[in-house]
């Protein structure tokens, strides 16, 4: 199947039956599962090499903030497509927890009553939401160690302290300005920031009682989804923040629209 967008009309047609060489999206068939974020990643469709930017976004955008997707019988076959592509590749009957990202896309939600079709009836699910800025932090330790206290071929420090302190000096500085901002800006700002590797808490669970069912399920199968992947920060930090209080779970990852091109090393 594949999606057409009519250029004049700034509108989306979708073809269930046939693939065409102006479609923008299409299912990923063979390429439906790589791996990334050191994880088993899925996902359902992904764009044509020839679109551009600005219908990337416009499609994006139609897909994720359509407010009412009942109204939409197109859409929400689409997204029943890549559920349905999801079941025949892994049994979601196996697995006990989806976490799933806070958006105001309703993707998320309608993806997840979809999946409950195919899933046992004790299947759990939680919601991890975006912290306040102020609670964003630096893991300096791991910074240092992997980049201030590197040392030459010679084993000469790479770094005098005097710059040691710079970079620590510029770092906090940046935090500050980082916990004066609204989220949003924050995600744009650090997206391709070289230290965004090091900045934690972005996400935390939505309630004590979603931490601590995260806690318990321990060695079991853990299904993460979100709408959209396109540079894979929000799974980055739904891993992070799950592996703080568990790190005995096989996780899953499933992305309605995502790229093959996701490397773990993003992490």
């Amino acid at each position: 199947m594949g999606v057409k967008f009519d250029a004049e009309q700034q509108t989306f047609s979708f073809d269930f039956e046939h693939d065409g060489k102006e479609d923008i999206v299409h299912l990923t068939g063979d390429g439906y599962q790589v791996e990334a974020f050191g994880k088993c990643f899925y996902y359902g469709y992904e764009f044509a090499e020839q679109v551009d930017g600005a219908v990337r976004s416009a499609f994006i955008k139609y897909v994720k903030f359509t407010q009412d997707l009942q109204q939409q019988p197109a859409l929400t076959q689409f997204i029943k497509k890549a559920i349905d592509d999801l079941s025949h590749r892994i049994n979601l009957y196996d697995y006990d927890l989806v976490v799933m990202p806070e958006s105001s896309s309703r993707v998320n939600q309608y993806m997840l009553r979809y999946i409950y079709r195919f899933a046992q009836p004790m299947l759990q699910e939680l919601e991890l939401v975006k912290a306040l800025p102020a609670s964003i932090s630096f893991d300096m330790q791991a910074y240092e160690k992997q980049y201030l206290n590197d040392v030459l071929e010679n084993g000469r420090p790479r770094y005098t302290e005097t710059q040691k302190e710079e970079v620590r000096k510029s770092i906090r500085h940046m935090l500050d300005l980082i916990h004066q901002k609204d989220y949003f800006t924050i995600a744009k700002d650090v997206k391709k920031s070289r230290f965004r590797p090091y900045m934690t808490h972005f996400l935390r669970f939505s309630s004590p009682a979603d931490e601590q069912l995260c806690a318990t399920i321990r060695q079991q199968n853990v299904l993460i989804i979100d709408d959209v992947t396109t540079s894979g920060s929000t799974l980055n930090e739904i891993l992070r923040t799950l592996r703080i209080i568990n790190e005995d779970n096989t996780i899953t990852i499933f992305s309605l629209i995502g790229r093959k091109d996701l490397m773990a090393e993003s992490m």
